[in-house]
């Protein structure tokens, strides 16, 4: 009986490393921590990028904080605790990426010297309450079209950072929507075009 074309190829090319040589390279290069030797990217590069995306999630931490803070006027409350919500939530980025930059060997860059420069988004106060929502609105569409590159750069190379910025990517996507719509609310006009 012959083998078809796919299993000849599936013996061919072992889909595992056999349990030896496994055990070998895991006592290699200790210091290294997580990075193993099959890592497919630059451990340094994807430390790089993530320092941008720590401090562009910072930025966003500080931004929705003083807006939370600062927002007045009719209909601000409500605002006011989700802009509060959002800064809870990007901290949480901003720490599930510290932690990626450590697991890489890195050292994360909470220094505030030089954040604004480091970050995708910009710090914008805004003048009023529609202004915040409008600032913090371009700041989440910034971190949207950024973070998808991002993932499209990591693909299989490194899929636990992608991973993570998949999950980073579904809360922006959701905050960008919540300030659309506050922005429509306030605004009393539909931005989106409708179907």
């Amino acid at each position: 009986m012959s083998k078809s074309p796919a299993a000849s190829q599936t013996q061919a090319k072992p889909f595992l490393s056999d349990v030896k040589t496994l055990r070998e390279r895991a006592r290699q290069h200790l210091e290294k921590g997580a990075v193993t030797e099959d890592y497919g990217g630059d451990v340094q590069q994807t430390v790089d990028i993530l320092q941008t995306v720590l401090a562009t999630e910072l930025v966003c931490v500080l931004r929705y904080t003083m807006h939370s803070v600062a927002a007045t006027g009719i209909s601000s409350d409500s605002v006011k605790e989700e802009f509060a919500e959002h800064a809870q939530e990007e901290h949480a980025h901003a720490m599930e990426v510290a932690e990626r930059i450590n697991q890489l060997g890195g050292k994360p860059n909470f220094n505030p010297e030089g954040l604004a420069t480091r970050s995708a988004s910009q710090y914008e106060e805004g003048e009023n309450l529609v202004d915040m929502i409008r600032e913090n609105l371009v700041a989440e569409r910034i971190a949207v079209e950024h973070y998808r590159e991002l993932i499209r750069f990591f693909a299989n190379h490194d899929p636990t950072t992608r991973v993570m910025m998949e999950g980073i990517l579904r809360k922006e996507e959701e905050h960008a929507n919540d300030m659309h719509d506050l922005l429509v609310a306030h605004e009393g006009r539909p931005m989106l075009p409708k179907e």
